[in-house]
């Protein structure tokens, strides 16, 4: 008969954090299949006590090496994700690839507007490795000028959502350019490098994913999540510009979405003006913008 394809979904803090025992001898017994964290993030469940804001389920599950951990920010990422790991785990497995691994998908319980899939090349391999080009400042059709400043905003799961409002606010209010990515998997992308660490002291050339998808991009590089910094910081050591993080460190409070993120300093006016700075250490902007900014956005 056909195989049944096991689909585990829960509230994210609770999957890793009460039943992670559950996780390991899944790994053990080399069991397959998909977990989904619902209600994913440290801001998104705000009222429910500070024990359900989850910032730090990645960082448990990236020590379960059969975990494949996954934070997709829309939903046809979700589509490529999947079908990748159905592919992988009850199909055909490439050389090299273990199909004994289980999936974790971390979805956020937000309403907001799911854009078709950019025509952009290799943009299903950046799914699956963690991380592509979503937009440039140009395609996302804002005017800046010829000279400005860039930088490349990096967003996971519901924070791309903040990175591409901060991208309109830097291009709109200061002049600069920025790019955005989706990181589909921070950890996956820590993987690829550590494994080409090792291949290098066997003596093999081999380049992290990480690094040859922002190879030639310009400026500095910023990360934000819905999770504690040690999430995106994952890849910091093998990226070659100014590497900059913001994330949900702390108990944060229970509040509106919007007032927990300003409180962790994750909105958009947050990621702006933590830009600003990345700019500014760098001497491509005027040290002065950053007060003006703080003040304008009364942070």
């Amino acid at each position: 008969g056909e195989p049944m394809i096991p689909f585990y979904i829960f509230y994210s803090m609770f999957g890793w954090q009460r039943t992670a025992d559950q996780m390991w001898q899944l790994g053990d017994q080399l069991g397959r299949g998909f977990l989904v964290g619902a209600t994913a993030g440290r801001t998104t469940l705000t009222g429910e006590g500070l024990q359900h804001a989850d910032g730090h389920s990645p960082v448990i599950a990236a020590t379960n090496p059969a975990a494949l951990t996954y934070d997709p920010a829309f939903a046809y990422e979700v589509a490529a994700i999947v079908k990748d790991g159905l592919r992988r785990m009850y199909g055909e497995t490439a050389p090299g690839e273990d199909p004994d691994v289980f999936y974790y998908l971390t979805v956020y319980n937000e309403p907001l507007p799911q854009p078709a899939k950019p025509a952009v090349p290799g943009i299903d391999e950046g799914i699956v490795k963690g991380l592509y080009r979503f937009n440039t400042a140009e395609s996302a059709g804002l005017s800046v000028p010829a000279n400005a400043p860039r930088i490349q905003l990096l967003g996971s799961g519901t924070a791309i959502h903040w990175a591409l409002d901060a991208q309109r606010l830097l291009a709109e209010e200061w002049g600069v350019a920025a790019d955005v990515w989706s990181a589909t998997s921070w950890s996956e992308l820590r993987r690829d490098a550590m494994e080409s660490d090792e291949a290098l002291l066997r003596g093999e050339e081999r380049v992290p994913f990480v690094r040859r998808a922002l190879a030639g991009a310009e400026g500095p590089v910023l990360a934000v999540s819905d999770y504690m910094r040690q999430v995106p910081d994952q890849i910091a050591q093998w990226v070659e510009q100014d590497w900059s993080s913001l994330g949900a460190d702390g108990f944060g409070l229970s509040d509106t979405r919007e007032a927990a993120r300003r409180h962790f300093g994750v909105d958009a006016e947050s990621i702006v003006v933590a830009a600003l700075a990345q700019l500014a250490r760098r001497g491509e902007i005027k040290a002065t913008s950053l007060k003006e900014a703080r003040d304008k956005y009364g942070l």
